[in-house]
């Protein structure tokens, strides 16, 4: 008598589920044998920003964006590899029509950011006071920079002074106070918060090492302090609180 062999389960179980595959593939190929991939299901689709929208979003052209990409490929991408397109170009700008146009695009981009910070800002102090009006208020991390400008050395009566990279006038200012032997904090407007910018400037700008181990100056991201003071008149700006007020020094 012959021997009876078992076929596990699994395998009849596989078997069953490539019946429609393979029935599909037969009758595709006029019964030949060669595989045809067939999804299980259908895989969602991710929608990525063009380079075109990219670009719209800091007001550039096409082939700006392209150079903005060419250039972040070389040694200023491996510099500061986090830099913005706006400051990327402004800083490798080819004339002087280039970088007023640069500048522009950025304090406008700029500006509509701590507006739309200073809005939500301003909301969540409104819900703050409906719904936990006892407790004491806290400021959103990354906000309340911009939102609050008497946070600006409000306990120490220090000396603001706002600067920015390429500018020989800020350089000056900054080196004539610390001729003074004075203590202030330097806020550099335009650094998006990369490390090495500031410490750059620092440095050509020839600030004192030892007086900033000892925090008799300090150095800061703007972080839209300079918008949010709304004071008038170029850079660099030397500004300190009088009554309340922040007002900007001769």
């Amino acid at each position: 008598m012959k021997r009876l062999h078992l076929v596990p389960i699994l395998a009849v179980l596989l078997s069953a589920l490539a019946l429609p595959q393979a029935a599909a593939t037969a009758q595709d190929t006029g019964g030949s044998t060669a595989s045809v991939i067939v999804p299980s299901r259908e895989r969602p689709v991710t929608t990525i920003r063009s380079e075109e929208q990219q670009a719209r979003d800091w007001g550039l052209q096409a082939d700006e964006w392209a150079r903005y990409r060419e250039l972040m490929q070389g040694p200023l991408g491996i510099y500061s590899p986090n830099l913005d397109p706006l400051t990327a170009l402004g800083i490798e700008a080819r004339s002087d029509e280039e970088r007023r146009r640069y500048a522009e695009l950025q304090v406008q981009v700029e500006a509509r950011r701590v507006e739309k910070m200073l809005a939500y800002q301003r909301a969540y102090d409104a819900a703050w006071q409906r719904l936990a009006p006892g407790m004491q208020r806290v400021s959103l991390p990354g906000i309340s920079p911009a939102a609050s400008s008497a946070s600006l050395a409000q306990s120490t009566g220090r000396t603001a002074v706002f600067v920015k990279d390429g500018c020989a006038a800020c350089d000056q200012a900054v080196q004539r106070l610390q001729a003074s032997g004075a203590e202030f904090d330097v806020y550099v407007v335009g650094s998006r918060a990369d490390d090495a910018h500031i410490r750059d400037w620092a440095q050509r700008a020839r600030i004192d090492p030892a007086r900033v181990r000892a925090r008799q100056i300090t150095l800061n991201h703007d972080d839209g302090h300079w918008l949010s003071l709304g004071l008038q008149g170029e850079l660099p700006a030397v500004v300190r609180q009088v009554g309340g007020q922040w007002q900007r020094l001769p």
